[in-house]
């Protein structure tokens, strides 16, 4: 690749010379539309993310690791890349860590370059151990995981030192008190007579669960688990570094009993044996992925000695095997709102037999354990700022603090944003339109898509974004009015008339073509836009404004106050900010306000097992944030209807 030729910018060498700091570069500002894609190297990995991620998030999110301790503020300068194609501004840190030739040759501090453009970047390899981890949206954890290993030569025993081996090792390791479970017990006298006594104890929090003979200080991992109705994402996490050694991701076994947790607890509710195979299902989509993740880590399974699990709360209770029929019927209650710390093996995972597994509390039956996670990984509870924290779905779960209170609700989203109920819905594949622009004024181009797999995909349906992309596209340039409603066609050839041609029926419906695979295609092998996806995504956003809307309102704020928006999960990190605040999906601010949080469950889900201090954190949100159930509201439906209509 032709590496990228950037001048410094006019009078900072000059400012060098002096001990000054250079002028931060004017922001490249972006209107929160379309994507942009990136390239790492030497991984090879490709990603696609909203306008505005910063390279440091984009990586992390797709398990490239780069060192850095400041949680990306740009003060430790270690998060080096190189921009091989394209361009990024020069911050004034990145001007203070690096030579004139290095930024000119493309050198920057990933968590201050925030993508705009397509870029290729070069990752170099770690050269330290970091002894901080910086994960999710912002967040630095000082690395303190539960598991630890402690190296010891003890002395060989003799008849006059008749010590039991356990009182031996508890007296090298005085600083804690060891609780052996009964596997470690079995091992201990066979491993320090095999190793000379000179062995490692392997401790989760206080409990010695296995004893390894040598020094194996230097191996210990953990797996964090992000359980999605949809889709399950695993991480591989070297404990000692705080660093991803491989993700990856698949589509919940579970599928075939439906697409949402409500067909998923009416499947248990209408056949007895439902919920022993749903259990098995999700444990054996656990189980392949920590298959997975450990081969591509180059790590045996029995050097994994803890995992942490964020699901929602159905997804956990049947993953438990516990009945999830309270949840799915009126008043909502779960059976516990944490659980105790159990054996990895108890969610059907091979890895050591003495490996736990921290399963995240959940506020209520609509907002679990994966909510927990994301509020635990953006630091909710940590900051003064009023924030909304978003994350879209079929069940679409709503934080809102004032710096003060945090409070949490969920709302009925629906199928829409998953591609379900909508003509020529699909989920996020290769084929989907995920991005979508019109131009009334232009005669070679006035619809361009943006399609997953790239150009030589030939569109195959429309995924959320691509919904939302259309709709509020189509409301922009005057086809659709606020109420909803495709325009009378007259109107439409009258006021636009290079889009009015793709106005037309099926049946009786009206639709509007996206996209034509031939000139002389018959409009019902189109992908369209019908009037019925336009309600269908009415019906989803104004649950969801509803929603956020009322809890602004408890706190007694208005959207004016709202500082910032963070989309979280698979669906709402792919959203345009644009086009989300356009259709009224979010509070109307300004699209730099809104943050692409990215899979923030799975984020929590590895700050617990890189430090025992978050994991209170998380237990202790519990008693922070206080749970608002709408539909306990008498006036959810009037503020429900007010809110179908698009802002004008």
């Amino acid at each position: 690749m032709e590496a990228a030729a950037t001048p410094l910018p006019d009078g900072v060498e000059d400012l060098r010379r002096e001990g000054l700091r250079p002028p931060a570069p004017p922001i490249e500002h972006h209107d929160g539309t379309g994507r942009v894609e990136l390239r790492f190297s030497p991984s090879g990995v490709a990603a696609r993310v909203p306008p505005g991620v910063s390279l440091f998030d984009a990586a992390s999110w797709n398990g490239i690791a780069i060192d850095s301790t400041c949680g990306g503020h740009g003060t430790c300068r270690k998060c080096k890349v190189r921009l091989t194609v394209g361009h990024a501004p020069i911050t004034s840190h990145d001007a203070r860590t690096f030579t004139e030739e290095q930024l000119a040759d493309g050198w920057r501090l990933a968590c201050l370059v925030h993508a705009t453009t397509d870029l290729a970047v070069e990752v170099p390899p770690l050269v330290t151990r970091p002894k901080a981890s910086t994960v999710g949206v912002g967040r630095q954890v000082i690395l303190r995981p539960g598991v630890q290993k402690r190296y010891v030569e003890l002395s060989d025993p003799s008849l006059a030192d008749q010590r039991t081996d356990l009182v031996r090792l508890r007296e090298a390791i005085d600083d804690l008190t060891l609780d052996p479970d009964l596997y470690a017990l079995r091992r201990l006298p066979k491993v320090l007579r095999d190793n000379d006594f000179k062995v490692t104890a392997v401790i989760v929090d206080e409990t010695l669960i296995d004893v390894e003979g040598g020094d194996t200080t230097e191996r210990r991992f953990g797996i964090a688990y992000d359980l999605g109705t949809t889709t399950v994402v695993a991480t591989l996490l070297d404990l000692g570094t705080g660093t991803p050694c491989a993700v990856a991701s698949m589509l919940n076994k579970q599928q075939p009993f439906g697409a949402d947790v409500i067909t998923r607890i009416s499947a248990t509710m209408m056949d007895p044996e439902a919920l022993q195979r749903l259990q098995l299902l999700a444990q054996a989509t656990l189980a392949e992925l920590a298959h997975e993740v450990c081969r591509d880590g180059g790590v045996q399974p029995d050097e994994v000695y803890e995992v942490a699990l964020a699901g929602n709360a159905t997804m956990t209770a049947l993953l438990l095997g516990v009945d999830p029929e309270p949840l799915g019927v009126a008043p909502f209650i779960q059976v516990s709102a944490d659980w105790p710390v159990l054996p990895a093996r108890d969610l059907g995972l091979q890895l050591h037999p003495g490996a736990r597994a921290y399963v995240f509390p959940s506020l209520g039956a609509y907002v679990g354990g994966d909510i927990v996670a994301g509020m635990l990984a953006s630091g909710i509870d940590r900051d003064k700022r009023i924030r909304v924290f978003i994350d879209v779905g079929t069940n679409c779960e709503i934080v809102i603090s004032d710096g003060e209170t945090i409070l949490a609700t969920a709302a009925p989203a629906g199928p829409a944003f998953e591609g379900g109920a909508i003509r020529c819905g699909m989920r996020a594949a290769d084929g989907a339109i995920e991005v979508i622009r019109l131009d009334p004024d232009s005669a070679e181009a006035p619809v361009t898509l943006g399609v997953i797999g790239g150009a030589e995909a030939e569109p195959r349906g429309l995924c959320g974004s691509g919904l939302v992309d259309a709709v509020a596209e189509l409301s922009r340039v005057g086809l659709l009015d606020s109420s909803g409603r495709f325009v009378p066609n007259e109107q439409a050839a009258h006021a636009i008339p290079l889009l009015a041609d793709r106005l037309t029926t099926i049946g009786e419906e009206r639709v509007f073509v996206l996209h034509r695979p031939t000139p002389q295609a018959l409009v019902e092998d189109c992908v369209v836009l019908s009037q019925r996806d336009v309600r269908e995504l009415q019906f989803a956003k104004a649950a969801i404004s509803t929603g956020w809307t009322l809890l602004l309102e408890e706190l007694g704020l208005t959207s004016a106050d709202v500082q910032q928006v963070l989309l979280a999960g698979s669906f709402g990190s792919y959203l345009s900010a644009a086009s989300a605040v356009r259709i009224g999906l979010v509070p109307k601010v300004p699209v730099l306000r809104i943050v692409s949080a990215g899979n923030v469950a799975g984020e929590g889900a590895k700050m617990v097992l890189l430090s025992a201090r978050e994991r209170s954190g998380a237990q202790a949100l519990l008693e922070e944030v206080r749970y608002v159930e709408l539909s306990d509201r008498s006036d959810f439906n009037d503020r429900f209807v007010d809110q179908l209509a698009f802002p004008g």
